[in-house]
């Protein structure tokens, strides 16, 4: 491993990622190679290979790139793949979307707590103040994570040690998703889940694209670009006018960030009434999908295995964490038969929040795109108040040690 890394300029970067991709995607469609990805999806590369290279110091982990992704293109490629949205198919998805959501939400306040006794003997006496900022980031993303921080008074110090467990861990768990993704259709027969109102998404889905495809003019993808970009643009603007939701009890509860996603989603939405929703015959889902993947690329470019020696005991407490989640979300998921894509999507809203909820939503199927960033935004405003009684009974288990 380097300390420097061999290339850090932003135009280098984005080079070195898109080439990664275009390398995964091309063995893909290999007739031989393309059999290996039938057993391990693509998408786990396309997460785990930039993680590889910033661990060598081909890339570093730290970047204005990573953080332009995010911020530019995420809200970008939603309004793209929401812009041919079948709201009546979603509505039809029924209640046990916002089960699992809340299932997702009860095994992350139950997960702290355990994790904190089973750990405590090895951890500083203020890692409950550590790890009540990390509840946040797990029920609703980085605002909450800012918050509940602030509310437990964690030091600086302390806050920056719970950025290492919160990136491996969830962004370890949001690999399994991907995964999970690329064998929906095996778990959920093994599981005898019930997929009708899913499949009928899938397949409206499927017979709107065939009847609107036609071979992209360069006004097509032109408007496409202008529509996405746009689109985020304008939603970050229209953001900085609206007021930030916080009460004195419980700090943020709607930020800045979660009203460009609110909005983002709400313009896709609405322009899925109009005729622009035929420009998904031109590839608009595609372009978003674009963005989506090198998005992942970002996320798994940002983190780097060396760390993992670090903070062991945080780690070990997280992973302990983590598993309390999966475990509530998988007996809920039973007693209610639901598909892996609300396990999946369930437990990204809460651990992910906006930023990867949809993403993993996407590696399903693009269509389902927008049931991410809906519940992600409801993660958002459920984070703080769940985060403050997990905060709460973590702070006696932590002074009570």
């Amino acid at each position: 491993m380097t300390n420097a890394p061999w290339i850090t300029d932003e135009a280098g970067i984005l080079a070195v990622l898109l080439s990664v991709l275009a390398l995964i995607f091309w063995l893909d469609q290999h007739p031989i190679a393309g059999r290996f990805f039938k057993v391990i999806p693509a998408l786990i590369f396309c997460y785990f290979i930039p993680t590889t290279l910033t661990t060598f110091g081909v890339i570093p982990a730290e970047s204005a790139l990573y953080g332009w992704v995010k911020a530019w293109l995420l809200p970008a490629s939603l309004l793209l793949l929401i812009l041919a949205l079948d709201l009546p198919a979603i509505i039809r998805l029924g209640p046990k979307a916002i089960i699992m959501m809340l299932a997702g939400t009860l095994g992350v306040v139950v997960g702290g707590p355990i994790a904190l006794l089973i750990c405590r003997d090895f951890l500083p006496a203020d890692a409950w103040r550590g790890m009540s900022a990390l509840c946040g980031s797990w029920i609703g993303g980085g605002a909450n994570f800012i918050a509940l921080g602030q509310m437990a008074e964690a030091s600086e110090k302390m806050i920056a040690i719970m950025v290492i467990p919160d990136v491996f861990v969830a962004n370890v768990w949001m690999a399994v998703l991907l995964f999970a993704a690329g064998h929906q259709e095996t778990i959920d027969r093994w599981t005898g889940a019930n997929t009708s109102a899913i499949d009928d998404l899938k397949k409206r889905m499927t017979e709107f694209q065939e009847r609107v495809r036609r071979v992209p003019t360069l006004a097509d993808l032109m408007m496409i670009l202008a529509l996405g970009l746009g689109g985020s643009w304008l939603s970050w603007r229209l953001s900085g006018y609206l007021p930030e939701i916080s009460t004195a009890a419980y700090g943020t509860l709607v930020s800045g960030s979660t009203w460009k996603y609110l909005l983002v989603t709400t313009l896709g939405i609405t322009l899925s009434f109009t005729p622009l929703r035929n420009l998904e015959g031109a590839g608009a889902s595609k372009i978003g999908s674009v963005m989506i993947y090198l998005l992942i690329a970002c996320i798994g470019a940002s983190a780097s295995f060396d760390k993992l020696r670090e903070n062991a005991w945080f780690i070990v407490a997280a992973v302990i964490w983590m598993c309390c989640h999966v475990t509530i979300l998988l007996i809920v998921a039973r007693v209610i038969r639901a598909p892996i894509f609300f396990v999946a999507i369930g437990s990204q809203a809460n651990i992910g929040g906006a930023a990867s909820a949809p993403v993993v939503a996407s590696a399903f199927h693009p269509a389902l795109a927008p049931v991410g960033a809906l519940l992600a935004i409801v993660g958002y405003v459920m984070g703080t108040y769940a985060g403050v009684v997990c905060m709460k009974v973590m702070q006696r288990i932590g002074e009570s040690g």
